[in-house]
């Protein structure tokens, strides 16, 4: 539970009596000494800023972006021991009017973004402001991106070596053998033996309040006196926490793809409910792939669409593709439909391809990516650390066993590839921490945005809803019948209208507000 007197409005206002507080008495109360330590990294980092300049080599970056380092504490209770450093990507303000080339736009501040995860960086993120639909945002705010803590160069995690990382071809089974389970067993408990080994005792302090704590030592590095502040999937957790924790200090925040923050559901049960999401969403590609079956002759139902898959996973079991394309592969390729509908069109004419007797498109969008190893093995990494460290999860693989046996039954497509993704959190050698309850008041809060698409799976709708209930004051816009992963700068005008209206002008619709879904995608030929 989290303590009333220290994330209620009157937050700001306890800050002011830290000084006051006897040596020795922070622990009495759950989250004072980090909460000082916050206070104190972001007053360090006010004085500091960051030295923006030309982005290293290896970040790979265009002229256009700058780049620099924000130092945060390791451990926010001890706020002058060990510290890390953070990478931090800008491009400043336009001021360019894209509707009116001799109107000067005024600077409203920096917009600080976070792409999810957990495990994702921002970096490349304020390059959008070249995207037209971003140009009225990039005009008036200077778009910031940054490397959460163990992602990039920003104090990285690794759990085991890289060049061992990507296992192909490998099996995908939806009714995994007791055999299979056993041998997947091993391999968590061993990955999580690398994760501890290879970070030691910092690992504890790799999760999402430290992140919500970071959000607020980059918003004083950066000047900014309040926080304007997207966060898509995972980014809306972690922006939720840092709502409850600092409402003072919030200006505008949109919430893109919301996670279900309820600290019951973190993280073991969210992903159960993204497992039977992904089934929904896995029967609308198919049913898309049916109504051009003309194009891709995969089957014009549903169910025999669902036959050819299996089919394609059959002969990949037996002979996988270029030696490298599994039924793991095949399975993960057409699981990214699942996020994306832009990504239907190929993954049907690769399937259809390889079912044809043509390999190649199969292999280029599903084979591993060697020299994409460490980027992949960090993520994973980060990802394990930050949702393993969050919350308890069950520790008996009787009770894995038994929900995902049952959910596998309704729910056969991505069931068990999301036991094995998270499994290592049964085994975790580091403490977790206690999920804040996220939660504001009327008032407490400036006015925030949700979005969420009605179908997405791997943010499930039902997140949305209940971010939106917890948040005091906040508006939710939904996109009616799609279920693509994350709206915001988008195809559709209606959702990047409340968003520019809600960044650049403050203006919200109604409570709740509905979007027509965007346009099917167009079969590729």
């Amino acid at each position: 539970m989290r303590a009333p007197a220290l994330y209620s409005a009157a937050g700001s206002l306890l800050l002011t009596t830290l000084t006051a507080t006897p040596a020795g008495s922070a622990e009495a109360v759950p989250g004072l000494a980090e909460l000082r330590g916050t206070a104190v990294a972001a007053a360090r980092a006010k004085a500091r800023g960051i030295a923006f300049g030309s982005c290293s080599e290896e970040q790979d970056m265009p002229g256009s972006l700058q780049c620099g380092t924000v130092s945060v504490p390791l451990d926010y209770a001890s706020p002058n021991g060990k510290q890390i450093k953070l990478t931090v990507s800008r491009v400043r303000a336009t001021h360019k009017d894209p509707h009116n080339s001799k109107r000067r736009v005024p600077r409203q501040g920096a917009l600080v973004f976070n792409p999810g995860g957990p495990g994702a960086s921002g970096m490349y993120f304020p390059l959008i402001g070249l995207m037209p639909e971003w140009k009225r945002l990039a005009a008036a705010y200077d778009l910031v991106g940054y490397a959460p803590r163990g992602v990039g160069r920003s104090a990285p995690l690794s759990c085991q070596d890289p060049k061992h990382f990507f296992k192909g071809p490998s099996q995908a089974p939806t009714h995994p053998s007791e055999s299979y389970k056993r041998e997947r067993i091993a391999q968590a408990k061993a990955y999580a033996r690398g994760c501890a080994k290879r970070s030691g005792s910092a690992l504890r302090h790799y999760h999402s309040l430290n992140n919500a704590r970071d959000l607020d030592v980059l918003r004083a590095a950066l000047g900014e006196e309040k926080l304007t502040f997207m966060g898509a999937s995972y980014g809306t957790y972690y922006g939720a926490l840092y709502a409850t924790l600092f409402p003072s200090r919030v200006r505008r925040m949109v919430f893109d793809a919301a996670v279900n923050p309820d600290p019951e559901q973190i993280w073991y049960r969210n992903n159960l409910d993204q497992s039977a999401a992904f089934e929904g969403r896995w029967a609308d590609f198919r049913e898309w792939i049916a109504k051009h079956d003309k194009v891709y002759g995969l089957g014009d139902t549903p169910a025999k669409v669902l036959r050819s898959y299996e089919r394609a996973s059959a002969r990949l079991a037996a002979e996988p593709a270029g030696g490298k394309v599994g039924p793991g592969q095949l399975q993960g390729a057409l699981l990214q439909a699942g996020y994306y509908e832009d990504y239907w069109p190929y993954r049907a004419q690769a399937l259809s391809a390889y079912l044809k007797g043509d390999p190649k498109p199969l292999i280029e969008i599903a084979a591993p990516v060697r020299e994409a190893a460490v980027e992949a093995e960090n993520s994973r990494a980060v990802y394990t650390a930050v949702e393993c460290n969050d919350a308890a999860w069950p520790t008996e693989w009787s009770v894995w066993d038994r929900d995902n046996t049952r959910l596998a039954r309704v729910a056969p497509f991505e069931t068990w590839d999301n036991v094995w993704m998270n499994l290592p959190c049964a085994y975790w050698p580091a403490p977790r921490q206690q999920p804040l309850d996220v939660r504001t008041g009327p008032g407490e809060l400036p006015p925030t945005l949700i979005l969420a698409a009605e179908r997405d799976a791997a943010a499930p709708y039902q997140g949305a809803l209940e971010l939106h209930r917890r948040l005091g004051d906040s508006v939710l816009v939904t996109e009616r019948d799609t279920g693509t992963h994350g709206i915001a700068g988008g195809p559709n005008p209606c959702v990047n209208a409340y968003v520019d209206a809600y960044l650049l002008e403050g203006r919200l619709p109604g409570r709740r507000t509905a979007c027509a879904s965007r346009p099917e995608p167009r079969p590729a030929k």
